[in-house]
């Protein structure tokens, strides 16, 4: 049991040791707060899964603690978990005006009240138990994005969020360094930071040089323009609303998140478009071809989006033909390479005019490059450093870039989810390898119901197949009625595998023949032997591993 004298804990729930699902709870005496809430989604390997949530179990264990959630932004990886932690977290979340309208939108999806929602403008403070929250204005690719400067009975702990330097931002919203520079005189005890681009030399481009871009291509467009983001990313919502109305275009949106994002965006005011721009996808027809922008989501390649629905000729409202000119505005999330290239080959294929990043410049980063990180290093100037928000060769590096710049090795914690850290008002702190976090998977509507076992059997079966083995017994008796049937999913062509069926029938039946000689009569026991004997016979023949399930009807 943690000693839980006068420290500061920070655990990290998600976040450290991968990219995605960020969460942090800081924690003092009897006060808990928590940083994000958001997720991720899943790996190759998690067959079936829709996203994956941080683990709150720690949280539900202390929920008479917790004042509150703090929101740095509104991209799912920060707020994506929140309708689910809300279920069983009765806190108040608090955020910027378009981070909370677009978690009222999520609450709304899962017909959740709205009432725990609090909107604090940036600059402003909070006050959660003994945590002074301050909103510091930050640069990223949605507006509204906030850093925190979390004042604590140990000392000061700022969060810098997901964050670029752009001095260029298209809501003309820089970072404000000058509050963190005096943050930094005053004095930090601990900095967490953006890891994302950390092994990126030099400067992260400004958003405008994506608006030239797509001025360049809008103008040589001769006929429909298709352009495929992220709906989150507002800013690059906002040029291509820039470059479609300099050239009068209509836009016309197509796919849900970019549908619910826009609508939220644009009715709080952080998209600026005029009355008679965006047009309902079911009038693109009434206007000439060269007149429209189709807006989309699918810029990863994800089956069921709007653009790979296009590729595949299967969207029921646009057509795609060789006059249009698609551009691809982002670039393949590590893992996703192969679903952009094979959206890519098959709008080629079409014949399309196709734009993507290894061609033109129409997509920048909304984080950090490293003399950007350097900068932020310098100025806030922390005791303490944990990176965050990276995968571990990240944090690493991360690590490595604050002791150039001189930290002191022994002040660098290199943790992972679930870690804590802990600080004392004397200075001192230390690194704790404790166990609070876990990968909560979400499957439909079933929340942390599948686990390790459920994927191993998804993966087993997507791999080798199903053997179903149906036999009638009269239990009474002890005798075999009917059967043994043998029912082949995914394993072998059974036309083509006649004699290998034969034989697993007959192996089955002699093993059922054995078990009634010996008088067992235990169902379990049963289906247990046909398994064990059924599985040593396909390895020998073919060395396949297909799940078997005997199945026995009594009669």
């Amino acid at each position: 049991m943690l000693n839980r004298g006068n420290k500061l804990k920070i655990i990290p729930l998600g976040g450290v040791g991968e990219i995605g699902k960020n969460m942090a709870v800081l924690e003092y005496k009897n006060d808990i707060i928590v940083v994000d809430c958001g997720l991720t989604f899943p790996d190759e390997d998690m067959l079936g899964i829709d996203i994956v949530i941080p683990d709150i179990t720690y949280l539900e264990k202390n929920q008479k603690k917790i004042k509150g959630i703090v929101l740095t932004h509104g991209h799912e990886d920060h707020i994506g978990a929140v309708p689910y932690v809300l279920k069983k977290l009765n806190v108040p979340v608090y955020g910027t005006g378009l981070t909370i309208g677009l978690v009222k939108n999520k609450m709304d999806e899962h017909k959740l009240s709205s009432e725990n929602l609090h909107v604090v403008n940036k600059g402003e403070k909070l006050q959660l138990g003994c945590f002074n929250i301050e909103f510091i204005r930050a640069s990223h690719s949605i507006p509204d994005s906030v850093s925190f400067a979390i004042t604590t009975p140990v000392g000061v702990v700022i969060f810098t969020g997901d964050f670029k330097i752009d001095y260029t931002p298209i809501d003309g919203d820089t970072m404000d360094l000058n509050r963190l520079a005096r943050l930094g005189d005053e004095g930090v005890l601990v900095l967490l930071a953006d890891s994302t681009n950390v092994e990126r030399p030099g400067y992260t481009l400004s958003e405008q040089v994506v608006g030239e871009t797509f001025k360049d291509v809008f103008l040589k467009a001769e006929s429909r323009i298709i352009v495929a983001t992220f709906a989150s990313n507002v800013h690059r919502v906002q040029q291509i609303i820039f470059a479609a109305e300099y050239f009068n275009k209509k836009i016309a949106i197509s796919g849900r998140s970019m549908i619910n994002t826009v609508s939220v965006a644009v009715e709080l005011g952080y998209l600026k478009v005029k009355k008679d721009t965006l047009i309902d996808i079911n009038d693109i027809n009434k206007y000439k071809p060269n007149e429209i922008v189709i807006l989309t989501t699918g810029s990863q390649g994800e089956p069921m989006s709007a653009l790979t629905r296009m590729a595949n000729g299967d969207h029921k409202k646009v057509k795609l033909n060789s006059t249009d000119t698609v551009l691809i505005s982002a670039v393949p999330i590590p893992g996703n390479e192969k679903t952009v290239f094979s959206v890519i080959n098959k709008l080629t294929e079409i014949g399309v005019n196709i734009i993507y990043s290894s061609l033109a410049e129409v997509h920048v980063s909304g984080h950090a490059c490293q003399e950007e990180l350097k900068l932020i290093h310098s100025i806030v100037k922390p005791k303490y450093f944990i990176p965050v928000h990276g995968e571990y060769r990240h944090l690493l590096k991360h690590g490595q870039l604050a002791e150039s710049l001189g930290m002191p090795h022994e002040n660098i914690f290199i943790g992972q989810n679930g870690y804590t850290f802990e600080f004392e008002k004397n200075g001192s702190a230390k690194m704790i390898k404790t166990d609070f976090a876990e990968n909560i998977l979400v499957d439909g509507l079933g929340i942390g119901d599948v686990g390790n076992i459920v994927l191993r059997d998804r993966k087993l079966l997507s791999e080798e197949g199903l053997i179903i083995v149906v036999v009638s017994i009269s239990k009474k008796e002890n005798i075999i009625i009917s059967g043994p049937d043998i029912i082949s999913r995914g394993f072998v062509y059974v036309k083509e595998s006649t004699n290998l069926m034969n034989e697993a029938k007959k192996v089955v039946e002699k093993t059922l023949n054995a078990c009634v000689e010996k008088d067992i009569r235990d169902w379990s026991t049963i289906k247990y032997s046909i398994r064990e004997a059924l599985k040593a016979f396909v390895y020998d023949e073919i060395k396949r591993n297909p799940m078997i399930l005997p199945i026995i009807i009594e009669v």
